[in-house]
């Protein structure tokens, strides 16, 4: 075998001299290694010095030899016509190439006409592949794409919303498989606009679905003869609660949506998957059809079903509590045409003296509540508008009125033992000034007391909240929009009809299930709202408004800015005091981390 051509690795070689267990081979190079015979293939017994030039191979005669065995000797005379070392090399790299043979030990199969088909057009496949990938960085690298790149930029957005953990051309370009990476790559691309929100895909919501839905028939109460107005935002047409009253008899009317959304249905599975509406900038993602609403909210038709919640007040006290199915005829106003008749309405005026003299009764009851700056956030047609969320005597009339029916129910709930998910508060631990000035706190005050508050949950055990200032209370208005809410709602539906109810362990076990599903919807919600606040001053760099210092932290000072609802830390040789009202201009916009820097001027 002296001065024979063998493969070694890949590579030729030539067989220099041999001892008892290796041979000594030499490469093109000038190198030299000692190998044992069975770590080199033999190609052909006089070498001779390779090239990449190869002889014309006769590969249609392989149609002929098809699923054959051949040595490579039989394989070169075939393909070459003179088996030569040159020849006999081509024809080894033409094996190792496997399109057409492979070898089995020391000899060649030859591979059937389909089988070489199907391997080309998968080879074919991942040339175009590795192309149309090149051509998408290439683009990227340039801050753009095309159609043609689409593939790899659908790649990309699964893993920017959450819904993939790996994109292939993320990995070949260096960035990071995060939804922030990917997500922030998209914006520069120009794939995303900086108005698209990300976030209710990534926390993977359900979307809004078509569904017909029926109303069960239940006998009802006519309470037509009372003037029941239903008071909300002036674009609002899904009333899901209205007020009237009765003389003495004081009336909270809630749309009647147990009756199309019972314990255990159909649609009760999928509001509870849903655990709430979204009220986002750009949408509004419902718990129930859209459906649900048309059949079910107030003051839609000339006659509204309702579940009606009628009951006095005396010194505070609540008697006379009457639950039932009703029907009803709603006039829906609102909140500002409620301000202007508060005092030319009876019946509104009577229920704003009734709902002062339950906050008065709260109030003696421990009840603290902060008025901290909030703000409403809106995209529409393109533009987004941060308007301040502004209290008004019928709002408040409103919101007291909620409060009182969550306190009626418990009552109820508790007299008549149905289990129930009651909204629960721990005591906070005020400092005796806070408590002493809860009604003309400043808000470096107020921020300060937030701390002091415990975080209010919901349990099937009946606790005070103290935040309320009540003994029990629970969520009762919205069924709408709220699964707790018509979860009460199912629970006097079938105490009133007669029905069993759920056991106080499976109010518990539902409990659970919504808690987890709001931790999405809550996480949505906020990151929401901090997106398009980011797009308002991306839109708006001279921005410039008031901050007000609500606490200091070694040398920088915690600012709230009352007309975005957004907080910022500034850095300061001296520090301001605490209240005092400074300009301040933003600096910088992260849209993807939702950061914003601002400075005072």
């Amino acid at each position: 075998m002296i001065n024979a051509l063998v493969a070694y690795k890949g590579k030729p070689a030539r067989i220099v001299s041999q001892t008892t267990h290796k041979f000594a081979l030499e490469f093109s190079d000038g190198s030299s290694r000692s190998v044992r015979e069975k770590d080199f293939r033999f190609i052909h017994p006089e070498f001779a010095q390779i090239d990449d030039v190869c002889a014309h191979a006769d590969i249609a005669i392989l149609e002929d030899l098809s699923e054959e065995i051949l040595t490579l000797e039989e394989i070169t005379q075939w393909l070459f016509d003179e088996y030569s070392a040159k020849n006999a090399w081509c024809s080894c790299v033409l094996i190792e190439d496997g399109l057409y043979f492979y070898w089995q030990k020391d000899k060649v199969f030859i591979r059937p006409t389909s089988q070489v088909k199907s391997i080309q057009i998968k080879r074919d496949t991942q040339i175009l592949e590795a192309q149309n990938l090149k051509h998408c960085e290439d683009n990227i690298a340039n801050n753009t794409f095309d159609e043609q790149d689409l593939p790899y930029i659908k790649e990309i957005e699964k893993v920017a919303l959450n819904q993939s953990k790996h994109a292939k051309i993320l990995t070949n370009i260096g960035i990071k498989n995060t939804p922030e990476s990917a997500y922030k790559l998209l914006l520069r691309v120009d794939y995303f606009k900086p108005s698209f929100n990300p976030y209710p895909a990534r926390n993977d919501l359900p979307k809004d679905e078509q569904i017909d839905v029926s109303m069960a028939p239940v006998e009802r109460v006519d309470l037509t003869h009372l003037s029941s107005y239903a008071i909300d935002n002036a674009d609002s047409n899904d009333a899901d609660d209205a007020i009237s009253v009765d003389d003495d008899k004081i009336w909270v009317h809630i749309a009647d949506v147990s009756l199309i959304a019972a314990a255990g249905s159909e649609l009760d599975v999928y509001a509870q998957e849903r655990a709430s509406n979204l009220y986002l900038p750009e949408q509004i993602i419902h718990m129930l059809p859209v459906s649900a609403t048309k059949m079910c909210a107030l003051g839609l038709t000339e006659t509204s079903n309702a579940l009606s919640i009628g009951f006095t007040l005396e010194s505070g006290e609540i008697n006379s509590i009457e639950v039932v199915h009703s029907l009803i005829k709603v006039t829906n106003i609102s909140y500002d045409d409620a301000d202007g008749m508060l005092v030319s309405n009876e019946h509104l005026s009577k229920l704003q003296s009734i709902t002062k003299a339950h906050k008065q009764y709260r109030d003696k009851s421990g009840a603290i509540s902060l008025n901290l700056p909030n703000v409403d956030v809106r995209f529409k047609q393109g533009q987004v508008s941060i308007t301040p969320q502004n209290s008004s005597q019928s709002r408040e009339l409103v919101a007291e009125m909620m409060i009182m029916a969550g306190r009626v129910i418990a009552k109820f709930a508790i007299d008549n033992e149905i289990a129930m998910p009651y909204a629960i508060q721990d005591e906070g631990e005020f400092p005796q000034e806070t408590l002493d000035n809860k009604d003309a706190l400043s808000l470096s005050e107020s921020f300060k007391a937030t701390k002091f508050f415990k975080r209010s949950a919901t349990s099937s055990k009946i606790l005070p909240h103290f935040g309320l200032g009540l003994k029990a209370y629970l969520r009762i208005t919205s069924p709408l929009r709220r699964y707790l809410d018509l979860l009460a709602h199912q629970q006097l539906s079938c105490f009133i009809k007669g029905e069993d109810t759920l056991s106080k362990e499976d109010v518990k076990k539902i409990i659970g299930i919504h808690n987890a599903t709001m931790s999405s919807v809550g996480k949505t919600v906020r990151s929401s709202n901090e997106h398009y606040k980011c797009v308002y001053l991306l839109d708006n760099p001279s921005w410039q408004g008031a901050g007000v210092v609500v606490d200091t932290r070694g040398d920088k000072a915690l600012f709230m800015i009352p007309e975005l609802g957004m907080m910022t830390q500034i850095k300061f040789k001296i520090l301001p005091k605490l209240d005092e009202k400074m300009v301040l201009k933003v600096t910088s916009v992260d849209l993807v981390d939702c950061r914003t820097n601002f400075k005072a001027i």
